[in-house]
Formats: structure tokens, sequence, C-alpha cells
């Protein structure tokens, strides 16, 4: 399970977490760090060790 918390208050610094229960945990500040946290976050998910198996064990 993967999960990706997102803070962008108007006129903030905006700020996100990307955590997943294999434990990747990255964190970004800044608009350019949070947009490559979230294409980073989106990779993971497609590539987390715990849904490879998860896939496998369901097919």
């Amino acid at each position: 399970m993967a999960w990706l918390h997102i803070a962008a208050p108007k006129g903030a610094i905006p700020t996100a977490t990307s955590k997943c229960a294999c434990g990747h945990d990255r964190s970004a500040i800044g608009r350019h760090n949070v947009l490559a946290l979230i294409e980073a976050h989106t990779a993971h998910r497609e590539n987390c060790p715990l849904r490879t198996s998860e896939r496998r064990n369901a097919a």
C-alpha cells in the first residue's frame, strides 16, 4: 500500500510525502521537488516489490 500526501496552501511553499508499506519513505519541499516526487511515487507504485508479488500471486 502506497500513499502520497501533498500540502500546497495558497501563498505557501508546497510539500509532499510519499510512503509505502515496503519501507519507501520520501519527502519534498518546493514546487519542482514536489512534482518530481509525484513522478517518483507513481513509478514506485508500478514497481513496488509488495505490489509485484501481489500481482504474481493473483495470477
